[in-house]
């Protein structure tokens, strides 16, 4: 399994032990991760909560009235090197 795989289930797992249900999703850049965050939240499992998502390269919070609080992070996927990185005819 690829590191930016693993650090993001890593940063999942952190966020469901606080007991939020977290969903993973795999995109062509990036992995995203989602929870629901219920009303209230104790303020340690907000440091906790906090503490796993600064692992990601960004993440955030949507509020809304309608749907709530969405706590989402992502990791993005390594780029694939190549020795061909400049392309044919790249003159070095």
């Amino acid at each position: 399994m690829p590191a930016d795989e693993v650090s993001a289930e890593a940063i999942a797992s952190r966020i469901s032990a606080v007991g939020l249900t977290t969903r993973l999703e795999e995109r062509d850049d990036c992995t995203a991760i989602e929870a629901e965050v219920p009303e209230p939240l104790s303020a340690e499992s907000w440091r906790q909560v906090l503490e796993a998502v600064a692992e990601a390269d960004r993440f955030g919070l949507l509020a809304t009235s309608s749907n709530g609080r969405t706590l989402w992070a992502v990791v993005g996927k390594a780029v694939p090197t190549t020795g061909d990185v400049g392309g044919p005819g790249h003159q070095r």
